[in-house]
């Protein structure tokens, strides 16, 4: 035999209403909502409106349901989950850069965790949960959240003027393979209007392609590399506003979370 629900055992308590004889009472109730109802509805509308439209067209407009403007906008994301990786971070320096005296200027490992810091404060912002992960971290292993992204930056050493930009790859042993180049899709339709850098695609390594986190954590995480520019050329940009290059990668994941739109653009082919 089942036990009471929490409803009926307050109802147990309630007293018994009082019986009446006369029925008759109970039509005022139903009077009464009419007269309420017709009172609302020609007191909602102004002289004009009543005379200019259609009325029925205005009664469906008032006790129909309308949606919440902008949910996207006003929600937050309290159980979504993101993993950002700060390339090289304590595991070794990544690039480096040197003066004329062969003295350390910057080292890629600094900047990346300058810049994936950035992005972690303003995904937190947006009301993401965000987990600030190491080069090798042991958290990696099964790691399982809506997206992961690795920010690493490219070469101190100059190769040419063409040596612009940012890159970018994803792991493609995900079960969700058209998910994961919608993810590089965002970050690169994203990342491209908010920083101005091209894309540069000719650059893109097997080291990328490869990643070693893309094998570790979970095949249901969606997950990307990006290598947000160059050291050389694109130095100044990285170094003195990594906010924009950090709002970049957070309008990226945004994007991907939302499921916004992003412009067709051409895949690139790797050449063997």
């Amino acid at each position: 035999m089942r036990g009471r629900t929490l409803l009926e055992e307050q109802n147990a308590h309630q007293p018994e209403p009082r019986k009446r004889g006369n029925s008759s009472p109970r039509v005022m109730p139903a009077v009464l909502g009419v007269a309420f109802l017709m009172a609302t509805l020609f007191t909602a509308w102004t002289p004009a409106g009543l005379f200019s439209g259609n009325l029925s067209e205005k009664l469906t407009i008032i006790l129909t349901a309308q949606p919440e403007s902008n949910p996207t906008i006003s929600a937050s994301y309290p159980q979504l989950h993101i993993g950002i990786v700060s390339g090289h971070w304590g595991y070794d320096s990544g690039a480096v850069c040197l003066d004329g005296n062969g003295e350390v200027t910057l080292t890629e490992a600094d900047l990346n965790l300058r810049i994936a810091t950035l992005v972690q404060q303003k995904l937190n912002q947006g009301g993401f949960q965000v987990d600030l992960l190491q080069e090798f971290d042991p958290r990696l292993d099964g790691y399982n959240a809506v997206a992961l992204v690795s920010i690493h930056n490219d070469s101190c050493a100059y190769v040419d003027e063409n040596a612009t930009g940012f890159k970018l790859s994803a792991a493609m042993d995900t079960r969700d393979v058209n998910r994961a180049t919608r993810l590089t899709g965002c970050l690169r339709d994203r990342y491209g209007r908010t920083t101005k850098l091209p894309f540069h695609p000719g650059s893109i390594t097997s080291d990328m392609r490869e990643y070693h986190a893309f094998t570790e954590i979970s095949d249901t995480t969606i997950a990307a590399i990006i290598e947000a520019g160059f050291m050389n050329l694109d130095r100044e940009l990285l170094t003195q506003h990594p906010e924009v290059i950090a709002e970049g990668i957070v309008q990226g994941i945004e994007c991907f979370v939302n499921n916004e739109s992003v412009d067709p653009t051409p895949v690139p082919t790797y050449s063997p």
